[in-house]
């Protein structure tokens, strides 16, 4: 069947089926998070623990959600890489899935005296977190690499709405249970079953996994071309003709050999190890990451990206928003009520960005997302809640709340709401899908996974940090803690702008005329794609830095297009001066192949300016 106006094509179908399927594994890590906040106010957690009726403690809550963080950044730093190249991306979820399920069982199983369920709800949240962190990288790493770069985007962020989904279900699940008290099992084992829940989409996405294709990206790099092109037909049929469906296998296999030959050139292994069919080791990759400019360029972003993406107050408002809806003077239900509705405003928003990632580019998503969280943090920071002197002390409602109930001005406390739902929109907009999409694309093949779980252990410090700032931090200084958030959110802003490209529209293989290769110390290469990108010539810093940034000149001595070096400089144009405005780095459009610069994605003129002089100086 061809595709029509109104029945895509055979392969868009199928990318979309793939990309809501992973979705699942994400899912599951959403719903591991949401359903926490009302675990943390059940009345048999609670009594589980021995925390006293009304009261918590704010050190050993931290110390439950921050172990999940404490595993997902141990997977992150050693054990999600080795198993996404070495099993592959399909295996590597599958494993997940085991590992996430068997923490899920120790929480279920916690019981005995305090200090005993507080050790295997530790441990099981721990387990829990390893799980999670290797699906939370996995799933877009594989969206990525089968989705053609001009829609790249709108299928990675189905990661983040499978995400939204299951924190969303879990927040439900959680009010349901909450209002669960007819018997006495309900009432003190009522949080086991709301874990329990999670097993439904575990089980489903395990039995589904060994059904679906590998990337073609991880075939090539294992040597399996054959499999490869089955592969990436399949997932082009009705969108591309065999030519073209080759063009692309033909570019993907450039792209892992080049790599294996820019590893060895700067290595000075000559051709010691092949480009293709050999996975780079853990510590290879690490070392490589760490040590060669293009690649430790692409990290230190991902990384600081991650780590912002929770800095700015997600990970509180994820765990504690139940327990901050009752310190704004509402009771347990409504309290859950109010965080499950939130958490299903994420979706829709979360599904527009969707469309908008591509359309208008990663910065400016992120750009609007900071400020509507900006402002949904100083609004909470500035409206005046005022209670009873011992419940501001902590007195009252376990987070030593900036109010108790029936002791706070009911439209003051409705404002707050408000802009907590303002604040979730931002989020959804930008860092939420965002920092997935741009860390799970910049990596070049070989380094892909190595460098998205590296990078994504920032998030696990943020979280950490962010999750022990936020119960201690608003029971001490009340609202004020909201000003610090509302401060890294406008701090994100610049940051964003300065050190960022915009990688809307480039496709995987081409992420080097933004970052670099690894070559760019010595010989820049050149991208078909992208006639300019290697002309830029010099050797050493300049010719590096020529190359990222796709400089009109070619300085003297260097390896322009003169056969023998010419003196002087000669200017290099095929007739659009636009391509190389402002230093920006051109680059081929997927659909219609008509020349591009990654500026035209992005910001006015003044900004374009002060960007490009400010990479410039950053290159190293």
């Amino acid at each position: 069947m061809t595709a029509s106006r109104w029945m895509p094509a055979k392969g868009t179908r199928r990318l979309w089926y793939l990309c809501w399927f992973f979705a699942l594994g994400s899912f599951e890590w959403g719903y591991n998070i949401g359903i926490l906040s009302s675990i943390l106010i059940h009345p048999g957690f609670v009594s589980l623990l021995s925390w006293p009726h009304g009261r918590s403690n704010p050190s050993q809550k931290g110390l439950v959600t921050s172990s999940y963080h404490l595993g997902a950044l141990l997977s992150y730093l050693f054990l999600s890489q080795p198993l996404s190249d070495r099993l592959g991306r399909r295996h590597a979820c599958l494993g997940a899935v085991l590992v996430s399920s068997t923490g899920t069982l120790l929480q279920m199983c916690a019981a005995g005296s305090p200090r005993t369920a507080l050790l295997l709800l530790v441990a099981g949240r721990c387990a829990t977190g390893v799980g999670s962190a290797v699906m939370s990288t996995t799933v877009p790493t594989y969206q990525a690499e089968v989705a053609p770069s001009g829609e790249r985007g709108r299928y990675v962020v189905g990661s983040h709405v499978g995400f939204v989904g299951g924190l969303s279900l879990g927040f439900w699940v959680g009010f349901w249970v909450a209002g669960w008290e007819d018997t006495k099992f309900a009432r003190t084992h009522g949080w086991r079953v709301g874990l329990a829940v999670q097993f439904v989409p575990a089980l489903v996405f395990a039995a589904g996994l060994p059904w679906t294709p590998e990337t073609p990206r991880w075939l090539v790099a294992r040597g399996r071309v054959g499999k490869a092109r089955r592969n990436l037909a399949w997932l082009r049929e009705g969108i591309m003709e065999g030519e073209e469906v080759e063009g692309e296998l033909r570019e993907i296999e450039k792209g892992v050999r080049a790599l294996g030959a820019d590893i060895n050139h700067e290595a000075g292994e000559g051709a010691g190890r092949p480009a293709a069919g050999v996975v780079v080791s853990f510590w290879q990759s690490t070392k490589e990451l760490v040590q060669l400019p293009p690649l430790r360029r692409r990290l230190w972003r991902a990384t600081l990206l991650h780590f912002m993406g929770q800095m700015c107050g997600a990970t509180a408002m994820k765990y504690y928003l139940p327990t901050l809806f009752k310190s704004l003077g509402f009771g347990t239900r409504v309290a859950l009520m109010a965080g499950g509705i939130e958490s299903l405003m994420k979706i829709p928003f979360t599904l527009l960005d969707a469309f908008l990632i591509d359309r208008f580019g990663r910065r400016w998503t992120l750009t609007v997302g900071c400020a509507m969280m900006a402002v949904g943090m100083g609004v909470n920071a500035l409206v005046p809640l005022p209670g009873k002197k011992g419940e501001r002390e902590g007195e009252g409602n376990g987070m030593g709340g900036v109010g108790g109930e029936g002791n706070i001005d009911r439209s003051a406390a409705w404002i707050a709401v408000g802009f907590i739902f303002v604040y979730a929109m931002g989020y959804s907009v930008g860092f939420g899908p965002a920092t997935w999409v741009y860390s799970s694309e910049i990596f070049p093949t070989h380094h892909r996974s190595r460098g998205l779980n590296l990078s994504a252990a920032g998030r696990s410090i943020g979280s950490l940090v962010t999750s022990q700032i936020w119960p201690v931090g608003i029971a001490r200084t009340h609202q004020n803690v909201y000003f610090y958030f509302t401060t890294v959110n406008l701090v994100c802003i610049p940051i964003i702008w300065l050190f960022y490209p915009e990688t809307a529209r480039v496709s995987l293989e081409n992420m080097d005329i933004l970052f670099g290769s690894i070559s760019d110390a010595g010989e820049p290469r050149r991208s078909s794609r992208n006639p300019r990108a290697g002309s830029g010539g010099g050797s050493g810093t300049y010719g590096a830095e020529d190359a990222l940034l796709g400089r009109n000149s070619v300085e003297s001595g260097g390896d322009g297009l003169g056969e023998d070096g010419d003196e002087g400089t000669e200017e290099v144009s095929d007739g659009s001066d636009e391509e190389a405005d402002y230093g920006w780095p051109a680059y081929r459009d997927e659909e219609d192949g008509s020349p591009k610069s990654i500026r035209s994605t992005g910001s006015s003129g003044p900004m374009r300016v002060f960007t490009s002089l400010t990479l410039r100086s950053i290159q190293t």
